[in-house]
């Protein structure tokens, strides 16, 4: 029988890593406040960010998890730019990359990115430069897709490093983990993860995407094609999570958990 006062506690602890973790994302915000200046990023997004955090690491500290907060908020920040946020991203993509490399940031995205960086070791940060790569270079790959020709359902699935999960959770385990020995390990399972992340949120921001023109599994191929390869992703991604060393595990099974429960209520775009 579950005690009702572990449990509470527990929710209670969760509350205030993300309480924490909300102030120190306002206060972001507000250091920049032309990235972001979009009205999507409001209060209910970076308590929703904050939230998802210390839902996915309870037994975290504040400290620990603000690396993930921020990598969050700043991959929420890229996918706007590159999106609608500007004609020509690829001064403020050019800057990030430069910026993972170890140099000074140019624009108000770098600078975020700088943040991120200030707390990956430095003998680590080759692991995490290649991690944003990968994001960066999956969202120009999409955005060219926009302008056509587009993707096979597969080529856009195997695009999964656009919703930058990998790089937050690159970012939290090399700020935390003691020793590098299961990573790779944990890449596998974090890259099943977010194609499992992908077709969900495709599934629950469909109208949206298709008002907006957004590339989404959808357009692309019917609903039970995109429902089958959830069930075939998430069948793969608890395999592999049977592989892992057991609270590593549980910790990426609650950041795809907390996914499968947010989205089927709203996003993070407060869509829906």
């Amino acid at each position: 029988m579950t005690d009702p006062l572990a449990s509470a506690a527990q929710v209670g602890r969760i509350a205030a890593l993300a309480a924490a973790g909300e102030r120190d994302l306002r206060r972001r915000v507000a250091e920049y406040p032309d990235l972001f200046a979009d009205r999507s990023f409001d209060a209910a997004l970076l308590h929703a960010v904050a939230l998802a955090n210390a839902t996915a690491a309870p037994e975290s500290t504040v400290d620990a998890l603000r690396v993930a907060d921020r990598a969050t908020l700043f991959v929420f920040a890229l996918d706007r730019l590159v999106d609608a946020g500007a004609a020509d991203p690829g001064p403020a993509l050019a800057d990030c990359r430069a910026v993972a490399a170890g140099a000074p940031a140019v624009g108000d995205l770098g600078r975020l990115l700088a943040v991120v960086r200030a707390d990956i070791p430095s003998g680590r940060r080759p692991f995490w430069s290649a991690a944003l790569d990968k994001t960066i270079t999956a969202m120009e790959r999409e955005r060219r897709w926009l302008a056509g020709p587009g993707p096979s359902f597969a080529e856009y699935l195997d695009n999964a490093d656009n919703t930058g999960f990998v790089f937050v959770a690159v970012s939290h385990w090399l700020r935390t983990l003691d020793g590098l020995s299961t990573l790779d390990g944990l890449l596998t399972a974090a890259r099943a993860g977010q194609r499992v992340l992908r077709l969900v949120n495709d599934l629950a921001t469909h109208d949206r995407d298709a008002a907006t023109g957004d590339l989404n599994a959808l357009a692309l191929v019917d609903r039970s094609t995109v429902e089958g390869a959830l069930d075939r992703e998430t069948r793969r991604f608890r395999r592999l999570l049977d592989g892992l060393e057991p609270a590593q595990g549980a910790v990426l099974a609650r950041q795809i958990g907390f996914a499968v429960g947010f989205y089927d209520v709203t996003d993070f775009w407060g869509g829906r």
